[in-house]
């Protein structure tokens, strides 16, 4: 067995919070909502109601009642045994490893946008390769030096969100609504609209990836659910605004996965030397939280990872750590090989930065919102058979309530998991479909071999 390493507990909850705000609060979560018109501001209040409350809730419970190292991995390993542990954690780094590209890509695009226009696609995937091995740096630090790049993350994406807020409310007084705000048009359609809603729960989760550094936190029973509930409040104001501003400014069909923000911002404030300066300033804000993005979304993964690593169940080169540090070297590097692995191969059999975006966000999406599914499930099953535990915050209204919210919370994500791979009207996205089947018959291989491994060390 490798010798467990004393990991310093430096993350607050002033961290806590900024953590979480930067994990979940994403500016491309904002144009992808804003792309579907109107009735996205509808389905962020109703999901807000009936899936980000009661799913905060949960993760509020979860990392206060069970503060271990490795977070969702060690929560669903507790409940369920080790190989669906290793399951969760498998498709928990496989999807930060995906979409760490494409958050990469979006930074690349925001780039070109700005300052070079003639950049071109395989200059833009340079980019994202070069960034993603600056995650990994980061990534290898410890996280009292670590945090600030997510710290400084989530205070920036509030700044632009604010401002993008702010702009609307003064652009809309001179040239009106680009997409009216009526009760008939924001009210949601149950039939065509329902492929809105995985974007928009894709933009809710991350909650508990704070707790995978449980660890290395000064008091997760205190922290972590008053930070849940500060952050969240923060989020879904934000979200919400955010949403009406960009479709104050832009037709809903004229959006750009890629470039919407970068256009919003010159709707807004441009037209002027001064105004021309804010929307540069403004965007490069926005490039650094793209960039804090990716390392947040890292820092938790990898530690979820490596603690799978250390207990043998997934393949040992994830467990190697710093021996002084206690990071997680070996996950980060592999992510740091398989992201630029995927950056690539798929960026040069795409046509375009959005075409690329979406192809790496859809397949990673569905891979991400696999391991939620036994989360909630094991938040049920330790209620039951875990009765006596210690629990600073509980889920009000006792185990009915519980269930009711956690299957709630386990339908909304099933439904999102089809729905990002058979898009109504148009059938089967085969190639999301293939790539996630693929993905989980590797991890069930690597599982398999981790174990066959640790039973010969025995």
């Amino acid at each position: 067995m490798t010798p467990e390493i004393a990991h310093p507990k430096t993350l607050r909850q002033r961290d806590l919070v900024l953590f979480t705000v930067s994990a979940i609060l994403l500016l491309d979560t904002l144009t992808a909502a804003a792309s579907v018109g109107a009735p996205s501001v509808a389905w962020w209040v109703l999901l807000g109601i009936i899936f980000f409350i009661p799913f905060a809730m949960i993760c509020a419970e979860m990392g206060c009642a069970y503060p271990e190292q490795g977070g969702i991995y060690a929560w669903i390993r507790d409940g369920y045994g080790g190989r669906w542990g290793a399951r969760a954690s498998w498709c928990y780094w496989v999807n930060t490893a995906v979409w760490m590209p494409a958050i990469y890509i979006l930074f690349a695009g925001v780039f070109k946008q700005m300052f070079l226009p003639d950049l071109s696609l395989g200059a833009q995937i340079a980019i994202g390769v070069g960034l993603t091995w600056l995650a990994v740096a980061v990534n290898v630090v410890t996280l009292d030096v670590g945090k600030w790049v997510p710290n400084l993350g989530a205070v920036i994406k509030m700044i632009v969100f604010l401002a993008i807020i702010l702009g609307a409310l003064f652009y809309v007084q001179d040239h009106g609504m680009a997409n009216p705000l009526t009760w008939d048009s924001v009210k949601p359609d149950w039939g065509g609209s329902l492929q809105y809603i995985p974007a928009i729960i894709y933009g809710m989760l991350g909650f508990e990836l704070v707790s995978a550094g449980s660890e290395e936190m000064k008091d997760p029973a205190r922290d972590v659910p008053r930070s849940i509930f500060i952050s969240g409040l923060i989020i879904i104001a934000l979200y919400i605004a955010g949403t009406m501003a960009v479709l104050a400014a832009i037709p809903a069909a004229d959006i750009n996965l890629v470039e919407g923000l970068v256009d919003t911002l010159r709707l807004f404030f441009g037209g002027s030397a001064a105004g021309e300066a804010l929307v540069l300033l403004l965007g490069v804000g926005a490039l650094y939280t793209f960039f804090s993005n990716g390392v947040t979304w890292a820092l938790g993964c990898n530690r979820a990872a490596a603690e799978a690593g250390l207990e043998g169940e997934l393949p040992r080169i994830f467990a190697l750590e710093d021996k002084r540090r206690g990071t997680p070297i070996g996950a980060a590097v592999l992510m740091g090989i398989v992201s630029t692995v995927v950056l690539v191969l798929y960026g040069f059999l795409s046509g375009s930065n959005e075409d690329l975006f979406w192809s790496l966000f859809a397949f990673s999406a569905v891979i991400f919102l696999l391991p939620y599914e036994g989360m909630l499930l094991t938040f049920l099953k330790m209620r039951v058979e875990d009765p006596d535990r210690a629990r600073p915050y509980r889920v009000p209204g006792g185990m009915a309530v519980a269930r009711l919210t956690a299957w709630v919370c386990i339908v909304v994500l099933a439904l999102s998991i089809v729905l990002f791979m058979y898009t109504p009207g148009a059938g089967v996205e085969w190639a999301v479909l293939i790539g996630v089947v693929v993905t989980l018959a590797i991890g069930e291989l690597v599982i398999r071999t981790s174990e066959k491994h640790r039973t010969g060390r025995r």
